[in-house]
């Protein structure tokens, strides 16, 4: 019987990982996502966006014309935000202890990537260096 159970929670798992991602339009995407957009990327519009079932909710994926790239997770926060040169990612959307210490330490550095971690953050600069940061914004490690 055990064995039953398990394997038809496998093939659940597995139905529901083949079947997960779904393109959607710009309209379909819950409303915060559509707010944070508005409010963070002003004048860009989403051209591409997707959701993914997870064990735990939907997750959902954007591009936005210029490029930039959104991941959300499924409390419908940003995950991760991978910008573009032109438009670099908005500094009110990195923690101001992080913020400090890259204009500190990197005055004319652009940053390009911000990805949160389940210990900190990882950021990238457009000049190639990979900053580790702490949930508290201390410096971990820095990688080029």
């Amino acid at each position: 019987m055990k064995k039953i159970i398990v394997l038809g929670t496998f093939a659940m798992v597995l139905l529901m990982t083949a079947c997960s991602d779904k393109p959607v339009t710009p309209a379909e995407l819950p409303a915060d996502i559509a707010a944070f957009v508005q409010q963070n990327f002003p004048g860009q519009n989403i051209t591409f966006a997707k959701k993914d079932l997870e064990l735990t909710g939907w997750q959902y994926d954007i591009v936005l014309a210029d490029g930039t790239q959104i991941d959300f997770d499924t409390d419908q926060m940003w995950d991760k935000i991978q910008c573009t040169m032109a438009s670099p990612v908005p500094t009110a959307l990195i923690p101001a202890p992080i913020v400090s210490h890259l204009q500190s330490n990197f005055p004319d550095a652009m940053i390009l990537k911000i990805d949160k971690e389940h210990n900190g953050y990882e950021i990238e600069l457009a000049n190639g260096l990979e900053l580790k940061f702490n949930n508290e914004g201390a410096l971990m490690e820095v990688d080029d």
